[in-house]
């Protein structure tokens, strides 16, 4: 046994001096190589790269003769003004207007001197009361949701004189007694360029009813506004997606004039094609069109945008009541 450890030991010593000769040091000797022993002093140096140790990058020969570029700043917007022509050229535009509306426009009508008063003095109203002064001579549609009326009112709204009325068709505003129907709320609505409309597909539910038009017709999207939960009794309200559409030509259009949607604003669909051609509230739409692809690709090619277009969307309620009457059995229906 003693015989035995000797080996072992000489075997362990020879093994450690041939490493030494051969080079392999421990780890420690390779992240430090400046410390290698004299025994190592004769060999040639290692010009393999050691674990741990930083290799520098690749040479790399920039061309000279090309100057670095600046960073390039996007060109800026040059935002066309919107148009302003006289009081008398806007009453010329406003009367082209309404006789192409009562030649290409179904069910178009100019209304009574009563209705059209209504129109004007609750419109008006509620433009000041909003804080949206008109500073130019301009469209403005105007919607009365009172249920007994059903009707739009294209207005022509000067700065410094009485309004004048062009006329209109039927529309559906929100109804009540069904569950998730909105009662449409009244205000003003800015159709502005922070909200890109879009087109109807065409396409058809499980009954074939086209809900919001044809296809290709235009819906304009006037954002997410409160509306009362016209299927509740309490008055509850809600955020709803405030638009503009056409309906089912073939099924829903010859209800409007009727409390019918879920509380967005139904039109014919020959209103909404004149509308999208003459753009009437697209004045933003189109200022925003000469620099954004998104609203060149929405507005028609072949459009005739009017020089007296608008921006405005006023709902009113010229009802004795300030709001439609609710289901009359819904306070016997327990909330959701």
């Amino acid at each position: 046994m003693r015989d035995v450890s000797r080996l072992t030991r000489f075997v362990a010593l020879l093994s450690a001096s041939t490493a030494m000769v051969m080079g392999f040091a421990p780890l420690v000797a390779c992240a430090r190589p400046d410390s290698a022993g004299p025994e190592l002093s004769t060999q040639q140096p290692d010009t393999t790269p050691s674990l741990g140790a930083s290799v520098p990058p690749p040479a790399s020969n920039p061309p000279t003769d090309t100057p670095p570029q600046p960073d390039l700043a996007p060109p800026p917007i040059d935002i066309p003004d919107l148009p302003v022509v006289s009081d008398e050229v806007a009453r010329q535009e406003a009367s082209r207007l309404a006789v192409l509306m009562k030649h290409n426009v179904k069910g178009f009508s100019t209304y009574t001197p009563e209705r059209r008063k209504a129109f004007l003095t609750l419109a008006k109203d509620a433009v000041t009361q909003a804080d949206m002064p008109v500073s130019r001579p301009q469209l403005v549609m105007v919607v009365d949701r009172n249920e007994k009326i059903q009707h739009l009112d294209y207005v022509l709204a000067l700065p410094d004189a009485p309004w004048e009325s062009l006329g209109g068709t039927p529309v559906s505003t929100g109804t009540t007694g069904r569950k998730y129907y909105y009662i449409t709320p009244t205000g003003v609505f800015q159709n502005t360029a922070d909200r890109l409309g879009y087109r109807a597909e065409g396409t058809k539910n499980k009954y074939g009813i086209r809900g919001i038009g044809a296809k290709g017709s235009r819906v304009w999207d006037m954002g997410w506004q409160t509306a009362m939960k016209g299927w509740l009794p309490r008055h509850e309200t809600g955020q709803i997606r405030l638009e503009i559409h056409a309906t089912d030509p073939q099924f829903l259009e010859w209800r409007l004039g009727h409390p019918a949607s879920e509380g967005c604003i139904r039109i014919p669909g020959t209103m909404n094609k004149f509308m999208d051609h003459y753009g009437l509230i697209d004045a933003l739409y189109e200022q925003a069109a000469s620099y954004d692809p998104r609203f060149q690709a929405l507005l028609p090619k072949d459009r005739q945008p009017t020089r007296i277009a608008g921006d405005l969307v006023v709902v009113i309620d010229s009802g004795p009541l300030t709001e439609p009457k609710i289901d009359p059995i819904a306070d016997k229906r327990p909330l959701p």
